[in-house]
């Protein structure tokens, strides 16, 4: 008796999930996270302009956090999401992809500026005081520390890009090193939900 009930729930719970609707991204769906508050921030930009998520409503939002002194993760990110912006092509202008620094101690305003449109114009770089960007990291569950070496220091800290819809949602994590082509695919199936 004990036996055919482990097997009736353990038949429930398959057919529970089989019953899930499966998701057509390849990147994790991460709404449910801002199921009670919608996902947010507000950063400067380079010229001093406050910026919202609200203020690229109208686009897909591609968000990365790093610093511009990272040795491998930023800059491979940044040249991959550029490579996505090519293969894009036309839907790129829907597209607006957001470097937020973890070091707004070196990353000075005139830094981002040069270092984040180098890989494609459209980029833009934003940062935060010390409190704020603790904030924003929190808020998208982004994990920094530093590291301090010989003098100087670098940042340990969590990769993955976010993709966030038209109007904040849905918000999706993209995977460190994903295949450009798969991260295009995300976007178009984005661009697609945001005008059906």
């Amino acid at each position: 008796m004990h036996r055919l009930l482990l097997l009736l729930f353990m038949t429930l719970l398959v057919s529970c999930e089989k019953s899930k609707p499966p998701t057509p991204f390849q990147a994790i769906d991460i709404s449910w996270r801002y199921a009670s508050e919608p996902v947010n921030f507000h950063l400067t930009d380079p010229n001093g302009k406050i910026r919202k998520l609200s203020d690229f409503k109208d686009k897909v939002v591609v968000l990365f956090f790093g610093y511009t002194h990272c040795p491998e993760i930023c800059p491979t990110t940044l040249a991959d999401l550029a490579q996505v912006m090519r293969l894009l092509d036309k839907d790129a202008a829907k597209v607006q992809v957001l470097f937020v620094t973890l070091d707004p101690e070196r990353d000075t305003p005139k830094l981002l500026s040069e270092y984040v449109p180098f890989f494609h114009p459209s980029f833009m770089g934003l940062y935060g005081d010390a409190q704020t960007t603790a904030q924003v990291a929190k808020t998208f569950g982004v994990n920094y520390e530093k590291r301090v070496e010989k003098g100087s220091y670098t940042l340990d800290h969590s990769d993955g890009t976010y993709l966030i819809g038209a109007n904040g949602k849905p918000v999706l994590l993209s995977p460190y090193n994903q295949r450009v082509e798969l991260l295009v695919q995300d976007i178009k199936l984005l661009l697609q939900t945001a005008h059906d």
